[in-house]
């Protein structure tokens, strides 16, 4: 149901998504911003800019599922999304992706406990629970925080 569980282990989900945006911030400012890995892959700039889109997507999902009965989330095409990444900034990136989460964890800290037991389906991965949502986020940020590492000790 999670493909991001490995990254996340036993982490703290909430613990993780409260960390990132600053553990992000340090990270952009570390590498080449434009500079990717190899043909096909994202740059630093790209994986922010991702990384705020999805922020996007979490936002939205998040709110539906908390208010609507076995809510079925909209899978979306990252590499559609991507086509337009050279016109935005990492910084501006940045900026987005830092504001909704904050908005995003106010969110989740407002909730009611049983929210996290509600179930939601993905069209691709089947049934879970709102949980295993916020739990995602938080792998999703782990597997580009490391990419993001990498990219850093390649730009010393």
């Amino acid at each position: 149901m999670n493909p991001y569980a490995k990254f996340l282990g036993i982490a703290d989900p909430l613990a993780v998504i409260a960390a990132t945006p600053d553990r992000l911030a340090a990270l952009v400012n570390q590498t080449d911003a434009d500079r990717a890995p190899g043909p096909g892959k994202w740059s630093p700039r790209e994986i922010v800019c991702h990384l705020a889109d999805c922020e996007v997507v979490f936002a939205y999902r998040l709110r539906q599922a908390a208010a609507q009965p076995h809510h079925t989330i909209q899978p979306f095409d990252q590499d559609e999304w991507a086509k337009v990444y050279s016109g935005y900034s990492a910084p501006d990136a940045l900026n987005v992706f830092s504001a909704i989460r904050g908005w995003n964890l106010a969110f989740l800290k407002a909730v009611p406990p049983e929210t996290f037991a509600k179930m939601l389906n993905h069209p691709e991965r089947g049934d879970m629970t709102f949980q295993t949502v916020v739990e995602t986020m938080a792998g999703h940020d782990l597997n580009h925080l490391q990419q993001m590492v990498a990219l850093a000790a390649k730009a010393v």
